[in-house]
C-alpha cells in the first residue's frame, strides 16, 4: 500500500481559543431544529411525524460516533480541552444536560401532539387493552403465526450469561417467577424484538379509512406467558442499547482493505456500550441491573416516555395512507438545458450545465452514465463512489460499460459510515464484472463526487465531466438539496484525469490546473481567499463572502472570518448544521450573519462565494469547512467559469436561500437558534417551496411562464456581480 505523501499535505491545525461554540452542543441544538418542524402545526402532520423520526435517527448516530469518541477521551484520563474550551468530560456533562431536555421534549411531542392528532385524523396507536374482541382474536392469530415461532427467550442465571446485544436492537427485560421443589424463584430473562418483523402491526380495516395500528412490542409483553410455560410473569420492560460503532483500522498494517472493513463491521455490531435507554415504568433495581451489565454509569441512562425507538415512526409517512397529511408530490423536471435533446453530449460540449436537485431530475446524471456505458464512441469511464444507496442503475451501468469493453473504474470508499457493507457488496460485483476497483489513498476518505468520461471524437479523445456536492444516489438526490456540475472543458478533464491517477496508481500530487484539492491545498486556499477579502476591505474596497455548507468547525477558518468581519467584510453564511463560529462576538458588529434552513428537503449544497474586488469567484465543492475534510480526505472544489451560472448561483440559488424568512433560524452568540424574521414590508420567504414553483414554472412554455411568489426581494439579497468572468459559449443552460 502506498504511503501518505507528508510532505506535501496541511498539517493539523491546533487551535485553542474560548471563542468558539462546541461542536457536539452545535450539532445538538441542529438536532433541535430538527425537532421544531416536528413540532410545527404548520406542517402536514405525517411530515412531523417523519421530522420526529428523523431526530432518532440523527440522535443514534450521535452517540454511535460523538458520543463514544468522547466517551474513550475520558475514560483515558484526557484532560486536553477542545477549541471551546471543554474538556471531554465536561463535554459528556453538557451533552447529558442538552439531551434530557431534548428527550423530554421528544416525548412530549408525540405523547401530546402527534399521537392525539393522529387519532383524531384516523390513525391511531392502540393498546391491546384497548382492543374489541375481533381485533384481539386477529392479533392473537398473527403473533402465534408470524411472530411466536421468530422469538427466543433468553434466560439470565448462573448457567445462561447475559446475551450479547446487537447495537440499536428493542428488547425486553422480562421478571418471572415460578415454583421448584416447593419453593418460589424468581428470574430474569431477555426477549429480542425481531428486527425482520415490522414494529408496526396495522389491524385490518378493509376499505375504511381509519388505521389502526399495534407496536409489535406492546403485542409480545402481551403474550408472554406463551414463550414461558409454567411462570408466572410479574413484569417486562422494554430497553435499548447503543454501541460505539466507530470503525478501527490500520490502514498502514492491513494487507486487504476489504476484509478489514468487513471484520470491523462484524465488531461494530458488539461494540462497547455507550447509552441504555429505558421505558419510564422500568424498576430502578431492573435499571441498575442493565446499566451495571453493561457497564454504564447513570449518566448514560435514558429513561422515555414515548416510543423507544422513534425511527420506526417513519413507517407512518412512508406508508400510502393519507397523502393528503403529507407535502404535495413534487417530481422534478428535467433540466432546460438538457430537455429537448438527446444528444448529452452535444448539451455538455455547448456549454456547462448546472443542475440543481432535488428541483432538477437526477435522472440526467444517470442517463449520462447509462448513455456512456453503450455508446460505441466511449473509450473509458472513471467514478468515485461514497454512497450509492439501493439503486441499482449506477452500478448497472458500470457494470454494462465493462462488458461492452470500455476501461471502467471506479474508486470506492469503503468507509462510508453505515454504508460500508453496501459498498462491499457493490466493489464485489464491479471487480466481479471487469471493473478497476480502487480504494484510494492510504489514510484518506474518497468523498470527492467526480464521473469523467473520455469519448473519441474523430482523430481525437474529448472528456466529459459531471461533478457534485452530493452522492451517486438517485435515493438522496430526491431528498437532498444538491449542485451538480456537467462540463466538457479540457483544463477540468485534464484535471480530473491526474486526480484519478493519483487515486488509483502511485505518484505524487504535482497541483491542478482549475481544481482545488484536500488534504493537499484546499486548506490553504480557503485561507488564502478569505485572507483575500479581509485586505480589500481594509483598501477600502468591496468585500464580501457568501458560503453554503453543511458544517462550520475548522478554527483556522473560522478565525480568519473573525478578522475578516472585523476588518469590514460581509460574510453571510448558510450553515445547515455544526456551527462553531460565534456570531455577534465585540469588533464584528452585524457583518457575520450565520443561517440555517431545515425543510422537507435536507440542505446539502457546498457553495462560495468571493467577491474579490469585484470580480468575483464561485466554488462549488464537495467539502465542508471541518478538519476532516481539509486534512483527512479527498475533496474537489471546482470554480464556476461560465458567467450565466455564476448569476444564477449568486443570485438565486444563494440570494433565494439566504432569503429564507419562514423556515430559517439565524444562529446567536449564545449558540442558540431564532427563527428568522420578515422586514417590515416583507412577504414570507420559504426559499424551498420558491425552488420547487420555480422548478414547475420552468416545464411551461416560456410565454406561460410566470414569477412564482416574492421573487424580487431575494434576487436583490444578492446583486449581479460586476463582472461575471469569460464570456459564456453560444448555447446554455437556459436560466
Amino acid at each position: 500500500m502506498r504511503r501518505k505523501n507528508k510532505a506535501s499535505i496541511d498539517p493539523e491545525p491546533a487551535v485553542n481559543s474560548p471563542s468558539f461554540l462546541n461542536r457536539e452542543l452545535s450539532w445538538l441544538e441542529f438536532n433541535q431544529r430538527v425537532l421544531d418542524e416536528a413540532r410545527d402545526p404548520s406542517n402536514p402532520l405525517l411530515e412531523r411525524v417523519k421530522f420526529l423520526a428523523i431526530t432518532g435517527s440523527n440522535l443514534d448516530e450521535f452517540f454511535e460516533v460523538r458520543v463514544a469518541g468522547l466517551k474513550q477521551q475520558a475514560e483515558s484520563g484526557s484532560l486536553e480541552r477542545s477549541s471551546d474550551g471543554l474538556t471531554a468530560t465536561e463535554a459528556l456533562q453538557a451533552i447529558r444536560r442538552r439531551t434530557l431536555r431534548m428527550v423530554e421534549a421528544q416525548n412530549h411531542c408525540w405523547r401530546e401532539e402527534l399521537k392525539p392528532e393522529l387519532a383524531r385524523r384516523g390513525i391511531r396507536f392502540l393498546g391491546v387493552e384497548q382492543l374489541k374482541k375481533k381485533d384481539f382474536d386477529w392479533l392473537e392469530s398473527f403473533y402465534r403465526k408470524e411472530v411466536h415461532p421468530v422469538l427466543t427467550p433468553l434466560a439470565i442465571d448462573p448457567t445462561h450469561a447475559f446475551p450479547q446485544l446487537l447495537n440499536k436492537s428493542l428488547n425486553m427485560i422480562v421478571s418471572l417467577e415460578m415454583k421448584t421443589d416447593g419453593r418460589l424463584l424468581r428470574h430474569l430473562a431477555v426477549v429480542q424484538v425481531p428486527r425482520a418483523l415490522p414494529r408496526l402491526v396495522r389491524l385490518p380495516r378493509g376499505d375504511r379509512p381509519r388505521h389502526d395500528y399495534i407496536f409489535l412490542a406492546h403485542a409480545i409483553g402481551h403474550f408472554l406467558s406463551n414463550l414461558f410455560p409454567g411462570t408466572r410473569i410479574r413484569g417486562y420492560w422494554q430497553f435499548r442499547i447503543t454501541r460505539n460503532s466507530e470503525l478501527y483500522i490500520d490502514e498502514e498494517e492491513v494487507r486487504n482493505l476489504l476484509k478489514a472493513v468487513e471484520t470491523e463491521l462484524h465488531n461494530r455490531r458488539r461494540g462497547a456500550a455507550v447509552r441504555l435507554e429505558v421505558e419510564r415504568d422500568c424498576p430502578p433495581r431492573i435499571r441498575a441491573a442493565l446499566r451495571d451489565t453493561f457497564n454504564l454509569t447513570d449518566d448514560d441512562l435514558y429513561v422515555t416516555d414515548g416510543p423507544l425507538n422513534l425511527v420506526r415512526l417513519m413507517a407512518i409517512h412512508e406508508g400510502e395512507q393519507a397523502p393528503d397529511l403529507k407535502d404535495a408530490p413534487f417530481v422534478p423536471p428535467i433540466a432546460s438545458a438538457l430537455r429537448d435533446t438527446t444528444d448529452l453530449f452535444g448539451a455538455i460540449r455547448a456549454r456547462d450545465i448546472l443542475l440543481h436537485h432535488p428541483y432538477e431530475s437526477f435522472d440526467s446524471v444517470v442517463s449520462f452514465l447509462e448513455q456512456s456505458s453503450v455508446e460505441p464512441t466511449v473509450v473509458a469511464i472513471k467514478m468515485t463512489l461514497y454512497r450509492t444507496g439501493g439503486d441499482r442503475r449506477i452500478i448497472e451501468a458500470l457494470l454494462r460499460a465493462a462488458q461492452n469493453g470500455k476501461q471502467v473504474t471506479a474508486v470506492v470508499e469503503l468507509r462510508a459510515r453505515f454504508d460500508e457493507a453496501n459498498n462491499i457488496q457493490w466493489a464485489r460485483q464491479l471487480e466481479e464484472a471487469g471493473v478497476n476497483v480502487a480504494y484510494g489513498l492510504v489514510g484518506y476518505k474518497i468523498h470527492a463526487k467526480m464521473c469523467l468520461v473520455v469519448r473519441r471524437e474523430g482523430h481525437v479523445l474529448r472528456r466529459y465531466l459531471h461533478l457534485a456536492t452530493g452522492n451517486y444516489n438517485a435515493s438522496t438526490a430526491r431528498l437532498y438539496t444538491d449542485v451538480g456540475y456537467f462540463t466538457a472543458r479540457p483544463d477540468f478533464g485534464e484535471d480530473a484525469s491526474n486526480l484519478f491517477n493519483l487515486l488509483t496508481g502511485v505518484c505524487q500530487f504535482t497541483g491542478m490546473k482549475k481544481f482545488v484539492v484536500a488534504p493537499f491545498e484546499m486548506h490553504t486556499k480557503v485561507l488564502r481567499w478569505i485572507e483575500r477579502e479581509t485586505a480589500f476591505a481594509r483598501r477600502g474596497l468591496p468585500a464580501r463572502i457568501l458560503a453554503r455548507m453543511n458544517s462550520l468547525v475548522d478554527e483556522k477558518v473560522i478565525e480568519a472570518l473573525y478578522a475578516a468581519a472585523e476588518a469590514g467584510v460581509k460574510i453571510e453564511l448558510l450553515v445547515r448544521g455544526v456551527c462553531c463560529l460565534r456570531p455577534g462576538l465585540p469588533g464584528h458588529g452585524d457583518n457575520i450573519t450565520v443561517r440555517s434552513v431545515v425543510d422537507r428537503f435536507l440542505e446539502h449544497s457546498r457553495i462560495w462565494y468571493f467577491e474579490n474586488g469585484c470580480q468575483p469567484q464561485v466554488f462549488i465543492s464537495s467539502a465542508d469547512w471541518m478538519p476532516r475534510n481539509f486534512h483527512r480526505r479527498i475533496e474537489v472544489a471546482f470554480p464556476v467559469e461560465d458567467g450565466v451560472l455564476v448569476d444564477r448561483i449568486v443570485r438565486e440559488i444563494l440570494g433565494v436561500s439566504m432569503a429564507d424568512n419562514v423556515k430559517a433560524r439565524v444562529l446567536q452568540s449564545n449558540g442558540l437558534y431564532v427563527r428568522a424574521a420578515a422586514r417590515r414590508g416583507e412577504t414570507g420567504t420559504r426559499s424551498q417551496s420558491i425552488f420547487v414553483a420555480l422548478a414547475a414554472d420552468a416545464e411551461r412554455p416560456t410565454t406561460d411562464r410566470k414569477h412564482p411568489g416574492p421573487r424580487s426581494p431575494q434576487m436583490r439579497l444578492a446583486p449581479r456581480p460586476a463582472k461575471l468572468g469569460p464570456k459564456p459559449r453560444p448555447a446554455g443552460d437556459g436560466k
